[in-house]
């Protein structure tokens, strides 16, 4: 597959996705790729990438729409009403600005969140605590470059 995301007429950056046979597979379609120029990062091991990016490429929101964006995954238990108390205990000062949810089958869905976090010690105090309370596991993506790249 191979979602775009156009930041200026000079420069796009594409996501390819492919399925090697062997690691020396791999390499081989990296270098290929590099020798014609592209700027490649193999992102094999980045899970925001695998799970979630090539489903929402496509666009960023306008400058300014989510302020304070924190990017998140979560493992959700696959369970009635894992959203509900997702939802119903974050405190009302928070915007869920993403929501991506995947589940094949597991235990556990996996949530991709955007939530919009105002920029004092105080909310980021209380949205850690709100963190603390879930019984989901966790993962701060906020720095990941692919997000920084692809999605802001």
């Amino acid at each position: 597959s191979f979602p775009v995301n156009k930041q200026c007429p000079a420069t796009a950056s594409v996501l390819a996705a492919f399925q090697a046979f062997s690691s020396d597979d791999k390499t081989a379609v990296i270098e290929n790729l590099a020798s014609r120029g592209f700027r490649v990062r193999d992102l094999s091991s980045n899970e925001l990438a695998k799970v979630h990016l090539k489903h929402l490429v496509g666009g960023r929101a306008p400058a300014g729409a989510a302020p304070g964006e924190v990017l998140l995954r979560f493992e959700f238990p696959d369970k009635p009403g894992a959203l509900d108390d997702f939802l119903t205990k974050m405190p009302d000062q928070f915007n869920v600005s993403l929501f991506h949810y995947r589940n094949h089958g597991a235990d556990v869905g996996r949530v991709l969140a955007g939530i919009c976090v105002p920029d004092t010690e105080a909310a980021k105090s209380e949205f850690l605590s709100y963190l603390d309370q879930l019984d989901f596991r966790w993962f701060e993506e906020t720095s990941n470059p692919v997000y920084r790249e692809f999605l802001v």
